[in-house]
């Protein structure tokens, strides 16, 4: 059965509900579009890589949740599924992140031919040996590319320096010798684990009718109930990086740093996303580019266009980081870390602040006219216990001393790591 809502402060309608196999799904009508995206996630990422299914303990190669996602297109006895969709009008992709694996659609004609195809080749495993050779070909290239970009390095260096034994250290990719070990019994292993219904939710946003996408999920997914897997971590982690600082050369035209720190650690619900709205509310109060330290370094020459700042949850852990190019590197990363301490001393004008909330109020209105945006924060937040829908509501509890209390706990110098890429031979 499907429960319907009305989000009046955003003029959006929502029906969720599930399959009797457990299969949550929410469906956001846009009757005035003609385009519709399905968005299937699954709770499963490249962090992980342990757990625990009846009774056994499995480790998987770093790498495992982003091969399973490339082998899964595959369908026995018929063309990949992404070529069936192209044919069919569709454009189709998937994507492996920290917490995530996703599969998904957009098309304006055949969608629930292609949302058949999309249930069917995510439940359904087809891997043989030959098939696993030829992606780890495949994936080894993509390995040596991504090893080959800057920010990719300079990205997973400031990990390695935040985290002592997270497997956020290391790509969602995996390494070429990891990718090695990753047998067919392997994607098995962890699709039989992760991919069951009561661990993925499907989104869908456009001109479909609920009851009908509910149907048809309900025909299409297994009814069986399966013991879902306990995920092993390892001993938590500290609040204080590893290490604080690294650097490599590369080939890059100028300097350019991250810079970041370890934030509040196993959240959920509305209290994850409180936490995600006062870290994003309290960045852009230091840092945005309406800020006097903005200019102040804007006008200095000493960042860019290309400086910005983030805040990612994943793995039990969220973390902070701010960058860009720039010749001064450790300058910067101090009068941030300078500037953070004055606010959270003296406070952050009222009228300032308020404008403040005001741009992240609209920027979340905004957001809600991506159908990739909405499809991906559904699914996140059915995994984490939150009603993406009511973001806008979270943003009116910030305060201004949520925001202090923020950067005097975690954008302090014994908090932040940094980590550096300069030119090579320069």
């Amino acid at each position: 059965m499907l429960k319907k809502r009305e989000y009046a402060r955003i003029g959006e309608t929502a029906y969720t509900g599930s399959t009797e196999s457990g299969l949550r799904l929410t469906v956001v009508p846009k009757p005035e579009f003609k385009r519709s995206m399905a968005f299937l996630a699954v709770n499963y990422g490249s962090v992980d890589r342990d757990f625990r299914l009846g009774g056994r303990l499995y480790s998987t190669p770093s790498g495992t949740a982003h091969f399973l996602e490339h082998r899964l297109f595959e369908v026995e006895g018929e063309d990949n599924a992404l070529t069936t969709m192209s044919k069919r009008g569709a454009d189709a992709n998937a994507f492996t992140s920290a917490d995530m694996t996703a599969y998904h659609f957009q098309c304006t004609d055949s969608f629930f031919e292609n949302l058949e195809l999309l249930l069917k080749f995510v439940s359904t495993p087809y891997f043989t040996a030959e098939g696993v050779e030829r992606e780890r070909s495949i994936i080894t290239r993509e390995i040596k590319m991504l090893e080959d970009d800057p920010e990719d390095v300079m990205y997973y260096a400031l990990m390695r320096c935040l985290y002592e034994r997270s497997p956020l250290r290391e790509s969602a990719a995996g390494t070429v010798e990891s990718i090695g070990d990753i047998t067919a019994e392997t994607l098995f292993d962890v699709h039989r684990a992760f991919y069951i219904p009561e661990n993925m939710y499907l989104t869908v946003v456009g001109p479909q009718d609920p009851k009908r996408v509910l149907e048809t999920a309900e025909r299409l997914t297994d009814s069986a109930y399966r013991e879902l897997p306990k995920r092993e971590y390892g001993p938590a982690e500290g609040p204080l990086p590893v290490e604080v600082s690294t650097s490599s050369q590369m080939d890059v035209g100028a300097p350019m740093f991250l810079a970041g720190a370890k934030g509040r650690a196993g959240l959920s619900g509305r209290e994850s996303v409180k936490f995600e709205l006062t870290a994003t509310l309290a960045l852009s109060s230091l840092l945005g580019s309406a800020t006097p330290l903005y200019r102040e370094l804007y006008d200095a020459g000493h960042i860019n266009e290309t400086f910005g700042y983030d805040l990612e949850n994943a793995g039990g852990y969220s973390t902070l980081s701010f960058g860009g190019e720039t010749q001064k590197p450790e300058y910067v990363c101090m009068r941030v870390l300078e500037t953070a301490a004055d606010l959270a001393a003296g406070g952050i004008d009222p009228a300032f602040f308020a404008r403040r909330k005001r741009t992240a109020w609209g920027s979340a209105l905004r957001a809600l006219g991506s159908f990739e945006n909405v499809c991906y924060n559904i699914a996140a937040g059915g995994f984490s216990g939150y009603d993406y829908l009511d973001t806008v509501d979270v943003i009116d509890s910030v305060t201004e001393e949520d925001v202090r209390a923020f950067l005097a706990e975690y954008l302090t110098l014994d908090r932040c790591a940094i980590s550096v890429v300069t030119p090579a031979n320069k």
